[in-house]
């Protein structure tokens, strides 16, 4: 560490340079990379639905239409003029450029289900020959504005998943620019109040930004060769800005503190080895989500690496450089007074020595106050994402509630089954079977149409082409919401049939019923390797047991006093019109509560380095755990707290987005960082370190000196 910043420092002028030019080298790129994102990804593609969509697909021609307008024609649907005019509308779709063809309810044979309840509206449905992310947004894009919302008299109306996807795409673009709107003037105030000067407050943000740009051309490149979900640039930004300013944050005030004691630039180094360790722990921990099967959840593996890597990179290569340049110039443009002389006696060392003195107290009273807000969690129910995350007034959101409200959603969300391998009667029994079932409407299938185990052959030509020689394909209509508990267990109840031949089940509630399934089996997967690296790690750099363990069950009691947070708000309603206004849909959504665990942890361990690196420096000069304690939190507090405050300044502006989920995880990982930084750094392990006593800074012999030996212990 020490040789790379003498490097930087006898050279600065050219690693300056050189860093500039590759991240606006990459940022070139990188910008591009807005129309490759995907708006879904919450499904798992090895999961059984999964399977049976492919088959659907493949064997069957099942190609489903990616985006469904809605023509409301204010008469009746089977009026002739209402004919003509859907027809000029598909006339209007067809001379458009990259589309394979366009389906209606009068081309698809007047089928109830594509027709609204009141007879009024219906559907068109386009699919585009070429679906890559950027082509269906430049083709939605085009439609929409060729047809408008009004087209002769008929309201026009867009959903599906094309239309999800513009919709998503573009809203949260202009959340982006919205949030950094306020939370880089902010991050600029704050910074001014920790350093006194606009010159060092200004590093921290200027390398936070080059990261962030940086970031976006390793996320380009992942969407080359995988899905890459909208929503990892909201991490990006979000962590880019909020890492790049704490790690500088850490650089610039140990370099300002040398500088004042009068020793050379390079004992900036040490720091450096502060900040080297914690960008990796942040890494490891969020490539976590990586072993998800849903790329929703590893795009955040992806951004969580990239964001990492650059604010770590920015911090260690390109400020030291700046700082060599400028010297004791860093403090120029001052505005504030900052006392130029440190104090190991100062508010933070008098908290920590009241804590410590009153520890068994102090432990208790915060474990209940936070105990009263992690029973809040205790009724969190977890489901997945539908377009309700979008504001109530948003087209897609007042076409979906269209769609609910006047057309037969089960009709357009059956159960999917793809059976092979069944004789004749196996395959009648398993129809009749299914009919049968709880919330089963009726089963289509090449026999024909069965109600209540009783089978009409006379529709059977109708349903032919569900017979491919290979495998018969089975649509059953039910009565339930399907991405609802009562889907998951419809779904339960048809793979409980169990037949003696293969039947692949798919379908929206089989595919949201699978997502979920999905996401559990692999959570305690996900659980290990956080818990394992981490107390790796964190031994590794304090050559101690018990600080990781600690340091793991601290992180655990601020995750769930989050999850308390979040139920009371996104599932109970409070703060609803605080926030904006969101759509309660009755659950949390499971994949970006897991986001923010992750994210949250790996940013929890950031603060846990800073402190204990400071009480570690002060342990090995043979001081006392109390003393040590003390003054590792006064050197350290300040800037923990300022450090935190500048993260959530990052995330907290995400609630005015119009994505609940985006305000979800604004709010959820502004909320934990900061609770972090005060309660538990504060107050809980001063008070816990207190307690342990030496017993802190124990491990067996063997396993001292491999951490002596791996020498990341300082």
């Amino acid at each position: 560490m020490r040789r790379l910043t003498e490097s930087i420092i006898r050279h600065p002028l050219a690693t300056l340079l050189t860093f500039l030019a590759l991240v606006g080298l990459s940022a070139i790129g990188g910008l591009q990379v807005f129309p490759s994102l995907q708006s879904s990804g919450y499904n798992d593609p090895n999961s059984e639905s999964s399977r049976a969509f492919t088959i659907l697909k493949e064997d069957f021609g099942d190609h489903p239409a990616e985006l469904a307008i809605i023509l409301d024609f204010h008469r009746n649907a089977d009026d002739p003029a209402s004919e003509a005019l859907t027809k000029k509308i598909v006339d209007k779709i067809d001379g458009l450029s990259g589309i394979d063809h366009v389906d209606t309810y009068y081309s698809m044979g007047r089928l109830p289900s594509l027709k609204s309840t009141d007879g009024e509206a219906a559907y068109v449905f386009v699919t585009y020959s070429d679906t890559t992310p950027a082509s269906r947004s430049a083709e939605t894009k085009l439609i929409e504005s060729t047809l408008g919302s009004q087209f002769d008299g008929a309201d026009v109306y867009y959903t599906g998943v094309a239309a999800m996807a513009v919709a998503l795409n573009e809203s949260i673009s202009k959340d982006l620019s919205l949030a950094e709107s306020i939370a880089i003037p902010l991050s600029l105030i704050l910074l001014v109040f920790v350093f006194g000067s606009v010159v060092a407050a200004g590093l921290p943000l200027i390398v936070g930004g080059l990261g962030i740009l940086g970031s976006f051309f390793f996320i380009w490149l992942a969407t080359l060769s995988t899905d890459v979900s909208v929503f990892a640039l909201n991490l990006l930004t979000g962590m880019g800005l909020g890492l790049g300013i704490d790690y500088s944050l850490l650089i610039v005030n140990r370099f300002r503190e040398e500088r004042l004691a009068g020793k050379p630039v390079t004992e900036a180094a040490t720091a450096g080895r502060t900040v080297l360790f914690s960008g990796l722990t942040v890494a490891v921990v969020t490539a976590s989500m990586i072993l998800f099967p849903q790329y929703f959840l590893r795009s955040f593996a992806y951004a969580g690496i990239a964001v990492v890597g650059m604010a770590v990179a920015g911090a260690l290569i390109a400020l030291p450089a700046v700082l060599t340049l400028l010297g004791d110039r860093v403090n120029a443009w001052r505005v504030i007074r900052i006392s130029k002389t440190t104090s190991d006696t100062g508010a933070w060392a008098r908290l920590s020595r009241f804590v410590m003195k009153n520890a068994v107290l102090v432990l208790v009273v915060t474990l209940a106050a936070l105990g009263g807000l992690i029973a809040l969690g205790s009724s969190a129910k977890f489901g997945l994402v539908d377009e309700r995350i979008l504001p109530a007034s948003a087209p897609i959101a007042v076409a979906s509630e269209i769609q609910r409200d006047r057309f037969d959603g089960q009709e357009a969300k059956p159960v999917s089954i793809v059976v092979e391998g069944a004789t004749p009667d196996q395959f009648a029994s398993y129809v009749a079977d299914l009919s049968k079932l709880d919330h089963i409407v009726r089963v289509q299938s090449p026999l024909g149409i069965t109600v209540d185990g009783k089978t009409d052959s006379r529709p059977a030509q109708l349903f032919a082409s569900y017979d491919n020689g290979d495998a018969k394909r089975i649509i059953a209509i039910h009565d339930v919401e399907a991405r609802s508990s009562e889907g998951v267990t419809l779904t339960e109840n048809v793979r409980a049939l169990d037949p003696p031949f293969t039947a692949l089940v798919g379908g929206i509630a089989a595919d949201y019923a699978d997502s979920l399934n999905g996401i559990a089996e692999r959570l305690p997967w996900v659980i290990a390797w956080i818990a394992v690296s981490t107390f790796i790690l964190l031994f590794l750099f304090t050559g101690s047991i018990l600080l990781p363990v600690k340091a793991v069950l601290l992180n655990l009691v601020s995750l769930l006093s989050t999850l308390g947070l979040l139920t009371w708000v996104f599932l109970d309603g409070h703060l609803r019109n605080l926030l904006g206004g969101f759509t309660l849909t009755g659950s949390i959504d499971a994949s970006m509560f897991i986001l923010i665990a992750v994210v949250t942890f790996g940013l929890s361990m950031d603060y846990e380095l800073f402190l204990l690196s400071r009480i570690k420096e002060q342990h090995e000069l043979g001081k006392s755990t109390t003393d040590s304690v003390a003054v590792g939190l006064q050197r350290s507090g300040r800037i923990i707290t300022a450090a935190a405050l500048v993260l959530a300044v990052n995330f907290l502006p995400f609630v005015t987005s119009g994505v609940s989920t985006v305000k979800m995880l604004g709010l959820g990982i502004a909320f934990a960082i900061l609770l972090d930084a005060t309660v538990v750094r504060a107050l809980l392990v001063p008070a816990l370190m207190k307690l342990f006593g030496d017993a802190n800074w124990w491990a067996p012999k063997w396993m001292k000196k491999i951490a002596d030996k791996a020498g990341l212990a300082h």
